[in-house]
């Protein structure tokens, strides 16, 4: 619509009017409150939030006197850490402006964030410079984890989906493990004592090999429980070593930054935790057989060396030495029977011990002993693995006893039976099924179709 121009009224001699439209009207007043007012920092309480399929955000922050009509559009939105619902306290930096085509006084948000997580971000890195200084987050104080934890004390909210997740991947990697859930409140001013406490008392009681300390995601008031100053010392004076898995991969607590480790999620403590019972039972499979494969290199070693040595004693001749030992015979024979009648006793006794002695050292005596000697080492050899093989079998049967014994199939011979829907997936509620829907039981020795009916 085009400005009319200034006129003058020629029958009243009134001054020229300038004539304004809306949309310019609108225009300067925008203007204007984007001079006056280009960035400000306002706190209040969101309502009426709309997020359409743009992607754009519509609210209205209001306090108990008056309201303001606010927008924040994409990319802007894409970068908020939380979820804005109706009833938050927000802090929000905002250009000040108005939506021309309505007329309408608005905000347009640049950044949103919840009331007093600023303070809470910078108490955070007062408390992280601190104690760092202190020497709580020193690497070399930081001890290994057990190999093989017997004992595990979580300390969790009992009902939260972190402790689900963590005896769900324990579960599944080593059920030989214990696991004790240890419950305390994980937000809120009672969590900090009440973690406190708990890990003093799981210390006490000197029955865990190592702690894990967790709770999954939110915001960082929601996560504030483990940047509490007392929590960060009860961890480092605590003599059990302290895994942390506190929120979201992205997350970060003084809890993670004191703890022996930190998991980014509660599921990969889990697996830091214990070994894979598969991959284990691969490795001592691999044991085993390297073990057979020694000990039948040193049986056919010391089969080797038994070869050789009568080799070398028959390369040895025994005939030429019975022979210079029986010339030796002869003479001594000789210088008896040319000696004085008076001696001949006495060296007829002599000479039976010496032809004694030479029996005695004769090859075919010596060759006899060492077979001998040979056939017991044999017999103490192979008994040797036969016992090791069988010990070897004993643990192996333990083992898979142990595993049967939290094996979902073996839940399955005693009665039990799992259901699963069209897609296959496990049923775990009957809620949402309905009528006619088909499913399967798994039994312990095969499946049966089902359909639901009407009661």
């Amino acid at each position: 619509m085009q400005e009319p121009d200034d006129f003058s009224d020629g029958a009243g001699g009134q001054p020229p009017r300038h004539i304004l439209t809306p949309s310019t009207l609108n225009r300067l007043v925008r203007g204007l409150l984007e001079d006056a007012l280009p960035l400000v920092w306002i706190e209040g309480e969101l309502s009426n939030v709309a997020r359409p399929a743009s992607g754009h955000l519509y609210f209205t922050l209001k306090d108990s006197a008056a309201q303001v009509r606010c927008a924040m559009f994409k990319p802007k939105t894409n970068w908020l850490r939380f979820k804005p619902a109706d009833g938050m306290h927000v802090l929000m930096r905002a250009r000040v402006g108005l939506y021309e085509p309505r007329g309408e006084f608005q905000l347009v948000a640049e950044h949103m964030e919840p009331a007093g997580e600023g303070a809470l971000q910078r108490e955070f890195e007062r408390l992280k410079t601190q104690l760092d200084a202190e020497g709580l987050f020193a690497t070399e104080r930081k001890r290994p984890l057990p190999r093989f934890a017997r004992r595990i004390g979580v300390i969790t909210s009992a009902t939260g989906a972190a402790i689900r997740d963590v005896l769900s991947v324990l579960g599944r990697r080593w059920p030989l493990v214990e696991v004790d859930v240890l419950p305390v409140p994980v937000q809120g001013r009672e969590a900090p004592p009440a973690i406190v406490s708990m890990l003093r008392k799981a210390a006490a009681s000197k029955r865990y090999d190592v702690l894990l300390l967790t709770r999954g995601g939110g915001s960082l008031e929601d996560l504030w429980a483990f940047n509490d100053e007392q929590v960060a010392r009860a961890i480092h004076a605590c003599p059990v070593p302290v895994v942390s898995a506190v929120g979201h991969e992205i997350d970060f607590s003084i809890a993670d930054f004191v703890a022996d480790l930190r998991a980014p999620t509660p599921s990969a403590a889990a697996e830091l935790l214990v070994p894979d019972a598969f991959a284990l039972r691969r490795h001592l499979d691999q044991l085993r057989q390297r073990v057979v494969a020694l000990q039948e290199r040193r049986l056919q070693a010391s089969i080797q060396r038994i070869d050789h040595l009568l080799a070398r004693l028959q390369s040895q001749r025994p005939q030429a030495r019975l022979a210079r030992d029986r010339e030796r015979l002869l003479q001594l024979h000789r210088r008896l029977l040319g000696a004085r009648p008076s001696q001949s006793t006495q060296w007829k006794t002599r000479l039976e011990r010496a032809h004694t002695r030479l029996l005695a050292q004769h090859p075919r005596q010596q060759l006899v002993l060492r077979r001998h000697q040979l056939d017991q080492q044999f017999v103490q050899l192979r008994r040797s693995i036969e016992h090791r093989l069988e010990r070897d079998r004993l643990t192996m049967q333990q083992t898979a006893r142990a595993l049967h014994t939290v094996s979902p199939l073996a839940t399955l011979e005693r009665g039990y039976a799992i259901l699963f829907d069209a897609q296959g997936k496990v049923l775990r509620s009957a809620q949402h099924v309905s009528a006619g829907t088909p499913l399967r039981a798994r039994l312990a020795d095969g499946e049966l179709p089902l359909q639901v009916t009407d009661d």
